[in-house]
């Protein structure tokens, strides 16, 4: 019998006459519990006297185990951290005509998880790469085991595409979903009309919005989602009632209306930013302009704080302003002003929130045209003063392409950002990595992804096209 603590030979095991360890015999005869077969208790119990005997050697091989002298923390970033997703991504899958508002039936998931943390250089994972493989998650096929090792995983793992709309025949240009809604969705293209769906249970479309002469450029849901109020390049903003799909006011400009919403606060008041470099605040019920402020150059995207107070507006020349906003009599008046980069370049997208784990306070969103995304922070004590706290260069590009917050990610570490590309690809950032910024991309689109909107509780994210397809896509869900 060998000393207690050695390791012992399996084939040595089956050879040796069973009767001749004490110790093996002891534990065979030990009486079962009420719950337990007596084979399966006896087995158990052996094995667990093996596996005392084997626990010290095998911790202290762990403990001095090395991956390429890095040590074992290298080999756990290893798995979490896998290199050339690029090379294994799915080949981009058309969307599938005729199907406007029905479930997709997509040929798996789209999903790709990448975060790169740890390893830095190819030559590190020369070895491990032909020893493990790489560590890829395609949406819901990531198994428990691996979940429980990448725990920050399901966060940005997608099931695929939940429902595809694609009876508009001209390119979607904005798309929102309803003010604290998961499953109201609507969409603006350049032939004018507005649509409104339904995406949740069963996919189908209630509305077909149609006033507008030109382009939908912007719209906004009311808080309660009973109105929506859409600005157009033909000069115009019409308020619709949803419910009816009626235009119930127009309200005539004397230049293309870029951006457009609603007072969180008092409703009854709409900002405006158009095309003769000014932001009016209308009246709602009369259609009237109550007050303007004139500004550089064409106002082109904008957000309202929380509060109502403030109102961030950025320009087709890169700067974004900070306005003070009087919920009750709709005066304005300018307070600071920011530039995005040095170049002169139309701002796309402009999105406030409320509060971020990065900044500890509440962070503006900016993209410009230029491929520049940056993130501020936002002082409301200080009229809005902001501060950049970083910022992301893409390539340029030629659309006016939107991004978004990623919430829920971003209760995490990181600050997540999701955004259409040129290459017909939705991408997801982390901005506090800018050397591997790119952490997921989904791919069933055929031409430019021009929009992207999460609905609330962020379980759909929708995307929408270049050539009028809109796609929903489903998240994984999460423990």
């Amino acid at each position: 019998m060998e000393e207690k603590g050695e390791v012992e030979d399996p084939d040595r095991l089956r050879t040796e006459d069973p009767t001749a360890d004490p110790e093996f015999v002891s534990c065979l005869l030990q009486p079962p519990t009420a719950h337990d077969g007596p084979n399966y208790v006896g087995i158990r119990r052996l094995l667990l006297l093996r596996k005392a005997r084997s626990a010290s050697p095998t911790a202290q091989q762990r403990k001095e185990w090395r991956c390429n002298g890095k040590g074992y923390v290298a080999f756990r970033n290893f798995l979490r951290s896998p290199k050339n997703w690029e090379s294994m991504l799915p080949s981009s899958q058309p969307s599938t005509p005729g199907r406007s508002g029905n479930w997709a039936s997509s040929p798996g998931p789209q999903s790709i998880f990448f975060e790169a943390d740890g390893w830095s250089s190819s030559r590190d994972l020369r070895g491990l790469n032909n020893s493990f493989g790489h560590r890829t998650s395609f949406g819901s096929t990531t198994s428990d085991a691996d979940r429980q090792v990448r725990g920050f995983e399901p966060a940005y793992s997608f099931v695929g595409m939940h429902c595809i709309f694609d009876s508009c025949k001209t390119s979607v240009t904005i798309l929102k979903f309803g003010h604290m809604s998961s499953d109201l969705l609507a969409y603006g293209a350049a032939d004018g009309s507005l649509t409104i769906c339904l995406v949740s249970e069963s996919p189908s479309v209630l509305q077909q919005l149609r006033g507008h002469s030109k382009a939908i450029t912007d719209f906004d849901f009311s808080s309660n989602n009973q109105y929506i109020a859409s600005s157009s390049m033909d000069k115009t903003v019409c308020v619709w009632e949803i419910s009816k799909g009626h235009c119930i006011r127009v309200i005539y400009g004397t230049s293309s209306q870029l951006c457009i919403r609603f007072h969180p606060v008092n409703n009854n008041l709409l900002s405006v930013g158009n095309g003769n470099r000014e932001i009016s605040v209308i009246n709602f019920s009369t259609g009237r302009v109550v007050n303007k402020g004139q500004f550089e150059s064409e106002m082109t995207a904008m957000d309202n704080d929380h509060t109502g107070h403030l109102i961030f507006a950025g320009d087709a020349q890169g700067c974004i302003y900070t306005v003070s906003v009087n919920s009750h009599t709709g005066s304005i008046s300018r307070s600071h002003w920011n530039r995005s980069s040095r170049n002169k370049s139309q701002i796309t997208t402009v999105q406030y929130r409320t509060y971020s784990m990065a900044a500890r306070g509440p962070v503006l969103l900016v993209c410009d045209q230029d491929g520049n995304m940056c993130f501020f922070s936002v002082a409301l004590e200080m009229q809005g003063y902001l501060t950049l706290l970083c910022s992301l260069k893409l390539t340029p590009r030629v659309h006016s392409i939107h991004a978004s917050f990623c919430p829920l990610l971003s209760l995490e570490k990181g600050e997540f950002i999701v955004s259409g590309s040129e290459d017909a690809n939705v991408y997801f950032y982390d901005l506090t990595k800018p050397k591997h910024a790119c952490v997921n991309k989904l791919q069933g689109h055929g031409s430019p992804v021009i929009g992207v909107a999460w609905n609330h509780g962020e379980n759909f994210l929708a995307s929408s096209d270049f050539d009028g397809t809109v796609i929903v896509w489903k998240r994984a869900k999460t423990r």
